[in-house]
């Protein structure tokens, strides 16, 4: 739901109508997890078999457009719950393909695809430079998140003990880098 939030945001600031926001909310909300599932064959994929994940990002998109309207949402808790989302999502996708039998580079792959190709296409849709190409440190902590979980998992760690860890270090970089506005050094001449 708080990816279908900023992909509503995203939209609202294109001056979208109402179905936009409601198409960039969905496929910033389904997006990696979408990629995730056809790239591993996991079909079909998981908003077929739970149509949970659609209303929830319509529900999303839904809120955006009402909170908007009224001016109720506040920036600061939207960041808080993004990079929540974001953390959460790099370790589920990394846990979902080992389960798979993949090897672990393909695990940290997939979960820095489930955490941000859903931001990547709703920046391209809304005419941006994808946020993961600029210099906010943003994939590097679903990289971070997504690594750490396969490395805990390979040593043996239990499954609830790796997410707490890894959701809890991607979740920590996203935070410190968003109020210290640490960023990835540009590539310039």
């Amino acid at each position: 739901m708080v990816f279908g939030i900023t992909g509503a945001l995203a939209a609202r600031e294109k001056r979208m109508d109402v179905f936009g926001v409601v198409v960039i909310a969905l496929v910033t909300a389904l997006g990696g997890g979408t990629i995730r599932d056809l790239v591993l064959g996991r079909t079909p994929v998981f908003w077929v078999t739970d149509v949970t994940y659609i209303w929830m990002g319509v529900l999303g998109a839904v809120i955006a457009m009402i909170a908007t309207r009224r001016n109720w949402l506040p920036r600061r808790p939207l960041l808080l719950s993004d990079a929540f989302g974001l953390a959460l999502f790099a370790v589920i996708g990394a846990e979902i393909t080992l389960n798979t039998g993949a090897p672990a580079l393909i695990a940290v792959m997939m979960g820095v695809t489930s955490a941000v190709v859903g931001g990547v296409v709703r920046d391209l849709l809304s005419d941006q430079i994808p946020l993961i190409l600029r210099e906010e440190i943003y994939a590097t902590a679903a990289l971070v998140g997504a690594m750490i979980y396969v490395g805990l998992d390979g040593l043996g760690v239990t499954t609830d003990l790796a997410t707490i860890i890894a959701i809890g270090a991607a979740l920590s970089l996203r935070l410190a880098a968003i109020r210290h506005k640490w960023s990835l050094p540009l590539y310039v001449r």
